[in-house]
């Protein structure tokens, strides 16, 4: 890369940070994000940080450290929409860090620029820093703990080991012990190419296993003093549930074989992160393809790659992900680093003449195809103001006439191109799109609405347990009640229910007497469907909330 092209480099960088907060304030429209904000806030207004309550009930699901890092969020900053976004933003820059670290010590300061700008602009990465669940911080916890175990493999400093132990078992503190698969099977596969093997047994490593172990102490202990001190408590409809079995076995293998406490609908296909990966990693999908291809082939006949790490933690991950039987599309999210690093070197590298053919149509099918869907989209959104989508097309505009201009060479032109393809698109989503959904969230409109003064005496019931935008939103705790036994419920005339339209209609159909306190348009889909981008036929997917009363 010539200093020439470095001002294009930062710029995109700057602009990918700008799309990644644009939408920070934006109100939840997910139910997910409800459901671990509200658990957050019950862990601030409890003053208790190590038990997990929702609707003011026990919750075993996920495990703490994403709760802890939002809890000290909401401490310093309040609670807030914006304040439960931040940290895992933080975390998301964190594992930019990280992948510009790791990067550095093994390819060209050209392909470690090029790796972070993939990170930036892979489309569910940016997606996530919306709609945030545990994947930011998985991100940066990955790679940073497989980027300081390298450089303990390289040498044994104190310093990497203590933060490659930690980090790890933050990671086990997020999302249990598959995530070792990723950060152990990335060490295995570079000691297996180094003819290393056996060293996974020296002290060294077996230090690193043991305080991994002590790290990750405080996620037993809270879920000892939650669950296993207190076999009485009702937890999946049955008694004596064991919150460190749950961690160390039904979160995990459970979920393996789908025959958890908590299953999917549908059980897993074995090619279904094969075509998530077209749409979540995408603008680059196709070329990472190529990448590991080329490298598995580099391999076979011999040649040495730079590391190993990357392309043996994730894919070993990545295929444990495929024969799952419990699968959702944001998994592959906390590989994307290791992704981004595989693609890079072949953004620009010398290809064969049908690699080349194939790198420039495996990039701007997604050059030409992001921003005519963006411009169809707004044709039917048809938002209350155009400003938005004038100013991105300024900016983008402005920026690829700027690289056609000045950039000579075609490589570092397509991959420009498809940097601002992206991030045209998802200014778009964050400015526009995504807030014209949050606009039809009745769920926060209703909570709003309950935290008027002369509701201050309330008590608030909460029929279904997805109701969790509403909960957070609420300024009152929030209890639930199975809707059928709302009429079991006594009521001393303080009592206010949430309830949505098919609650309303289970209600009229039994014969329960409740009272219209107000009600509110609501957008019940977390799936973004036509019908609504279409301004026309919009209101054929709207529905109804409500708040009721006895």
């Amino acid at each position: 890369m010539t200093n020439n092209y470095k001002p294009f480099y930062l710029l995109i960088f700057i602009l990918a940070l700008m799309v990644s907060f644009a939408g920070i304030t934006t109100d939840f429209f997910t139910d997910d994000q409800g459901l671990y904000a509200a658990i957050a806030k019950a862990m601030v207004q409890k003053h208790d940080a190590l038990q997990l309550f929702t609707y003011n009930r026990d919750w075993l699901d996920k495990p703490h450290f994403p709760f802890w890092m939002v809890m000290l969020s909401f401490k310093v900053f309040g609670i807030s929409t914006w304040a439960y976004r931040l940290p895992a933003l933080l975390f998301f820059l964190l594992s930019l860090l990280y992948t510009y670290l790791f990067a550095r010590r093994f390819y060209s300061k050209e392909v470690v620029l090029t790796a972070v700008l993939i990170l930036m602009t892979a489309q569910h990465v940016l997606l996530s820093n919306l709609d945030v669940r545990a994947e930011p911080y998985l991100m940066a916890l990955v790679i940073g703990s497989i980027y300081h175990i390298a450089r303990y493999n390289d040498k044994a400093i104190f310093r990497h080991l203590i933060l490659a132990a930690l980090l790890t078992a933050c990671a086990i503190m997020t999302k249990g012990l598959f995530v070792i698969v990723a950060i152990y099977g990335a060490l295995l596969g570079q000691l297996i190419f180094q003819k290393k093997l056996v060293q996974v047994f020296y002290g060294k490593w077996l230090l690193l296993y043991l305080l991994t172990f002590i790290f990750t102490l405080p996620e037993f202990y809270a879920l000892y003093i939650q669950f296993d001190l207190h076999p009485e408590k009702l937890v999946f409809d049955r008694h004596h549930v064991s919150g460190i079995r749950w961690f160390l076995w039904d979160s995990q293998f459970g979920r393996f074989v789908n025959n958890g406490p908590i299953k999917q609908q549908k059980s897993g296909d074995i090619f279904f992160f094969t075509h998530t990966m077209l749409w979540a990693f995408l603008p680059w999908c196709l070329l990472f393809y190529y990448a590991v291809y080329k490298s598995l082939k580099n391999i076979s006949q011999k040649i040495k790659l730079p590391e190993y790490y990357t392309l043996s933690g994730g894919l070993l991950l990545l295929l444990i992900f495929s024969v799952s039987r419990f699968q959702l599309p944001f998994y592959t999210n906390i590989l994307f680093p290791l992704f981004a690093i595989i693609t890079a070197p072949y953004c620009f590298k010398q290809l064969s003449r049908a690699g080349q053919y194939y790198r420039q149509v495996a990039l701007w099918l997604f050059i030409v195809a992001l921003p005519l869907v963006i411009v169809v989209i707004h044709i039917y959104l048809k938002p209350q103001s155009n400003i938005f989508f004038v100013v991105d097309c300024l900016i983008f505009g402005a920026i690829v006439l700027l690289i056609t201009l000045k950039v000579k060479t075609r490589s570092h032109k397509t991959f420009m191109f498809t940097c601002c393809s992206v991030l045209f698109a998802n200014f778009y989503l964050n400015t526009v799109l995504f807030k014209t959904i949050a606009s039809y969230g009745g769920q926060v409109d209703a909570a709003k609405y309950i935290n008027q003064p002369q509701f201050k005496d309330a008590i608030i019931y909460s029929l279904r347990p997805s109701n969790n935008i509403f909960q957070f939103y609420s300024n009152k705790p929030v209890n639930y009640i199975p809707m059928e036994d709302f009429g079991k419920l006594i009521s001393i005339g303080k009592d206010i229910f949430f309830v949505n339209q098919p609650t309303v209609d289970y209600l009229t159909q039994n014969h329960q007497d409740f009272k219209v306190i107000a009600s509110f348009t609501d957008y019940p889909q977390e799936n973004i469907l036509p019908r609504f981008v279409n301004h026309a036929t919009r209101n054929t997917v709207l529905a109804k909330v409500y708040l009721i009363s006895k």
